[in-house]
């Protein structure tokens, strides 16, 4: 039978010492390895079992070395998020203010780039360390919103005695991550923290809300960057002879002629002008454009030695970084490597389990725990395979015979994709940590 666990809205509308206490027994019976009167919520439980396996005090200070003044501004001008604070700051901080409370937009490395919101409670914050340049991650500040946000890839809510460090029992946060919609990358997280007295379970809707908001802000305005592209390679295209593609720095395609549309091209890290060869194309003449690239693919299809069909020979999927999880492509003509979403992340660690290969109803049951849903399964593989067709094979869905796939794991089993409630993950979860 399953034992009741703590529910915020419960909480909520408790008296609020004996909420506080019932906080506070549930984490000293559970740190002692005892059995609490409820179990903590499974994400509190889940980020509490991290911070002992990484060694942190649970009676240790919050307090970090601020970032410089100037690496601060450095990291608000290279950060995406300052494009969309203003929306941010319209959804949150005025609310934050009014119920005592301040929102904190930090950095994807948990390194606190804005605040906002009530003067007393900013004043309070600083005794925490919650001010600017302060670094909010688990692994430095126990379990908190922003560092368990960031550790899950998801919106997270902790109160009172959930934080790991009983620094933080009087405070409560809730915080979201904001990627970036063009490849979505993580940007950061956006939380809002105040005095325990402030809780309020729907306070982690709101900041979920917001942060989806700046991310609908950021594709608006992704997709007119591409509109100014297209009318700038329009006329060029109808010029150009045989097969070629504008595209924005993203890979996202802004116009083509002489081959199939696609919606984006996997480029390197390291791209530039000059003659690339990119898997999905194989070697192009590559020129720069006001805001992205223009590809001319190679009509005598010149490639490296030995690239082009079969050119890959090595797989390399790295999910050794639990929030980061990436695939390296190797081949004569040399290696490229992407990051995963967490979706694509599972089914290639179960397509690199079973080298054999799944059928889509296998791989359905082993995401899902449900036979039925191949359609999901079939269209996020075709998604992968836009960059990956090289590598993977299909009828059943399987890395090709010729690659040599490595599957690196992270360093303690429960990281292996911290993200992922698919049974054949957790049962993999389960057998590497027993």
């Amino acid at each position: 039978m399953n034992r009741a666990q703590v529910d915020l809205n419960r909480l909520a509308v408790m008296d609020a010492a004996k909420a506080t206490r019932l906080l506070h027994k549930v984490r000293e019976e559970t740190l002692a390895g005892r059995t609490p009167p409820v179990a903590p919520r499974p994400v509190i439980d889940a980020s509490w079992q991290r911070m002992s396996r990484l060694g942190v005090d649970p009676d240790q200070g919050t307090s970090s070395v601020l970032l410089q003044r100037e690496e601060l501004e450095e990291r608000r001008r290279s950060s995406v998020l300052g494009e969309v604070m203003r929306t941010l700051s319209a959804g949150l901080a005025g609310i934050a203010d009014a119920s005592m409370q301040i929102m904190v937009v930090t950095d994807e490395q948990g390194r606190v780039l804005w605040r906002e919101g009530n003067l007393a409670v900013l004043r309070q914050a600083n005794g925490i360390c919650l001010e600017e340049g302060a670094a909010w991650s688990e692994h430095t500040t126990g379990t908190n919103a922003v560092g368990t946000a960031l550790a899950m890839g998801r919106a997270v809510q902790v109160h009172s005695a959930e934080h790991y460090v009983h620094t933080l029992h009087n405070w409560t946060c809730a915080a979201a991550p904001v990627h970036d919609p063009r490849d979505r990358r993580l940007l950061g997280i956006v939380d809002v923290s105040g005095p325990a007295s402030s809780f309020h379970p729907a306070t982690l809707a709101l900041v979920g809300s917001v942060a989806q908001l700046a991310e609908a802000e950021m594709r608006e305005r992704h997709l007119r960057s591409i509109e100014r592209l297209r009318s700038v390679a329009a006329p060029i295209l109808c010029r150009v002879g045989g097969r070629a593609v504008a595209v924005d720095t993203h890979g996202w395609t802004a116009a083509v002629t002489g081959m199939a549309p696609v919606d984006r091209i996997a480029l390197p890290k390291s791209f530039r002008a000059g003659r690339v060869w990119l898997p999905s194309l194989g070697m192009c003449a590559v020129e720069p454009l006001p805001g992205g690239w223009l590809l001319r693919v190679a009509e005598d299809d010149a490639r490296p030695d030995g690239a082009g069909g079969g050119a890959a020979s090595r797989v390399v999927l790295d999910l050794s970084r639990p929030r980061r999880p990436a695939v390296s492509v190797t081949g004569a003509a040399g290696s490229w490597s992407q990051e995963l979403s967490p979706r694509h992340a599972e089914l290639l660690y179960l397509l690199a389990l079973h080298p054999e290969g799944r059928t889509a109803a296998e791989l359905a049951q082993d995401v899902f725990g449900d036979r039925t849903r191949t359609v999901t399964v079939r269209a996020e593989l075709s998604r992968v395979r836009r960059n990956l067709a090289a590598v993977l094979a299909h009828r059943p869905y399987r890395f090709s015979e010729e690659v040599e796939v490595e599957l690196r794991h992270p360093a303690d089993p429960a990281d292996l994709l911290p993200h992922s409630t698919a049974p054949a993950v957790l049962a993999a979860r389960s057998a590497t940590s027993a």
